[in-house]
């Protein structure tokens, strides 16, 4: 299946183009301008710029990048087209600026001599961390051509499994670190089970530190340890007014004014809300007093 793949340099362009594509968003230009100019920045001994011209017909017929994407399954890798489909999709809250982000930062691994088990690791955080839907999500990933059969069956089912099990056990029971830590009667009961180890020791050694604990640990560690590529974390809201004050003020006047014509116009305005009583409660008393 990894025949399939595309060479070290149509990753370095594809992350480019993801980069310049989120920085060119960022400055509010169109999609389809930026489609219009950035193929002629890319390497023409690539693909890429092909792929870019089929996108920029794609997008002005549906409004959709993913859709192109999807049908340039040959190019661009299953996960890829499941990352923008969940920007583009109106009821998520996944945004195009970090779809792009991750997007950029996946190519740029894939260029740099990437392992099944670090691009896995990436991959499942940030279905995770971006709440992208695991049902759909882990597909994706086993569709990629860079995991062989028993990849894609391990992480299917691993689809399974999900919530019952901890993720670091499931890792550490795949990986290279538990044949070296089992008894003779666990391989004696194991017999004729998958042996093949998917997480090399380092992974497995790591994952079992952290069996138990949050995974987004077991995440940190592996990028600390093993340089697998880091998740970006969804944008933060800022804590800044959404109307600006001055605006805000306005309205309030506005409000109440059309309060006052409301109350005009059935009967009268009650002013009474707007006397300043002197005494509390002991209001001004208009009886005579008494004559002597």
């Amino acid at each position: 299946m990894t025949t399939d793949l595309p060479n070290r340099e149509e990753y370095i362009e594809q992350a480019y183009f993801f980069r310049v594509f989120r920085e060119r968003l960022a400055d509010k230009i169109p999609a389809q301008e930026i489609l219009e100019t950035v193929h002629e920045e890319i390497l023409a001994t690539t693909r890429l710029p092909m792929a870019i011209e089929f996108l920029k017909g794609e997008i002005l017929l549906t409004g959709r990048m993913s859709d192109g994407m999807q049908r340039l399954g040959h190019y661009f890798c299953p996960f890829q087209s499941f990352v923008m489909s969940r920007a583009e999709d109106d009821k998520s809250k996944f945004d195009q600026t970090t779809a792009l982000l991750v997007l950029e930062r996946e190519a740029e691994y894939r260029s740099n001599s990437p392992t099944p088990s670090g691009l896995f690791i990436y991959q499942f955080e940030c279905i995770a961390r971006n709440r992208l839907g695991y049902h759909d999500g882990m597909q994706a990933i086993a569709d990629d051509p860079i995991y062989d059969e028993e990849w894609a069956a391990w992480v299917l089912n691993l689809r399974r499994h999900l919530g019952a099990r901890d993720l670091a056990e499931i890792i550490y029971t795949a990986s290279g670190y538990r044949p070296g830590r089992r008894t003779v009667s666990e391989q004696s009961s194991e017999e004729g089970g998958n042996k093949l180890a998917l997480f090399d020791e380092k992974s497995g050694r790591i994952a079992r530190a952290n069996s138990g604990r949050d995974p987004l640990y077991m995440f940190a560690a592996l990028q600390r340890q093993l340089g697998y590529p880091t998740v970006p974390k969804p944008a933060r809201r800022s804590a800044a007014p959404v109307i600006h004050p001055v605006l805000e003020q306005r309205l309030k006047h506005l409000e109440t004014r059309l309060k006052l014509l409301e109350a005009e116009n059935k009967g009268g305005i009650d002013l009474s809300e707007f006397y300043k009583r002197l005494g509390g409660d002991n209001a001004t008393d208009d009886s005579e007093p008494d004559s002597e």
